[in-house]
């Protein structure tokens, strides 16, 4: 367990802006290092457990939808407190049922070092399963959104694509996206607080043209 790690346990719970803490760990794929992402997008997500229907399905969907988000520049790395022979099992199960290969590093936790830092474990849970939460983390490691479900009800894939599309088209922070943003709608520019109380709607409420 790093240091740094070790620090977030005994802090705060993880938040956006924060510098997702580094880690080594095996994964199906072999060891791997969260900073090994830096440069690039990642989408680092946890679930309940393996073998289970809901993060099956989630698995098919990610494992079908990878080469989508390669595509934007980004890379996905999962995690469950199960052991690493669980998950290959797991993996062989859903090539078998389904005909899909997962082909992103699925994490072994069974010390909950990591699910606890990013408080991937619930609190309130009577065991030691990983809520759903996902990170989206930029090329600098740093935290750029957090979605959590319940271990009943599952993620789209579809917004986690959209959402990575906002968040990369708002980093630089000259554009904002309003509610649904898909990537060729229009944009908005962000607020003139200093001009905006005079309630001029110009300055508080400003489209740009889309990116087409």
């Amino acid at each position: 367990m790093t240091h740094e790690l070790t620090q977030h346990i005994n802090a705060h719970q993880l938040r956006i802006g924060d510098v997702a803490p580094d880690f080594s760990a095996r994964t199906t794929l072999g060891q791997r290092s969260l900073s090994e992402y830096r440069g690039q997008w990642l989408i680092f997500f946890s679930h309940p457990a393996d073998f289970t229907p809901v993060c099956t399905t989630e698995f098919v969907a990610l494992a079908k939808a990878t080469d989508q988000f390669a595509a934007i520049d980004c890379a996905l790395l999962g995690l469950s407190v199960d052991s690493l022979y669980a998950h290959h099992a797991w993996l062989r199960a859903i090539k078998a049922a389904f005909g899909v290969t997962v082909g992103f590093p699925v994490i072994e936790d069974p010390s909950m070092a990591i699910g606890r830092a990013y408080g991937m474990i619930d609190g309130q849970a009577q065991d030691s399963a990983t809520i759903r939460s996902t990170y989206f983390i930029d090329p600098d490691g740093v935290v750029r959104a957090i979605t959590s479900y319940p271990h009943n009800v599952g993620r789209s894939v579809e917004e986690m694509l959209r959402l990575l599309a906002a968040l990369q088209r708002a980093h630089d922070g000259t554009v904002m996206t309003p509610e649904g943003w898909h990537p060729g709608d229009d944009l908005l520019m962000p607020v003139n607080v200093e001009t905006a109380i005079d309630g001029v709607a110009a300055d508080w409420f400003c489209t740009k043209v889309s990116d087409r």
